[in-house]
């Protein structure tokens, strides 16, 4: 089995189509960083939003506890 490439600067230079398929590879990296950081802020927003709801709806439940009680 014989390399693609024989030395390093071949095999970033990729037949003279490097700037090109590094590039790309960097846009698709910095798009899926991206879209890792969008899920997991949107999971945090989410889960968030889903203790106030049950925050709120505990509140709720207990007022009529309260009043009763007075």
């Amino acid at each position: 089995m014989t390399p693609a490439f024989k030395h390093w600067n071949d095999f970033f230079a990729m037949g003279g189509y490097g700037l090109y398929i590094w590039l790309a590879v960097a846009l698709v990296l910095l798009a899926l960083v991206g879209l890792i950081c969008h899920t997991c802020w949107q999971r945090r927003a989410i889960l968030q939003a889903i203790r106030r709801s049950h925050s709120r709806e505990q509140r709720r439940r207990n007022v009529p506890q309260r009043e009763a009680s007075l």
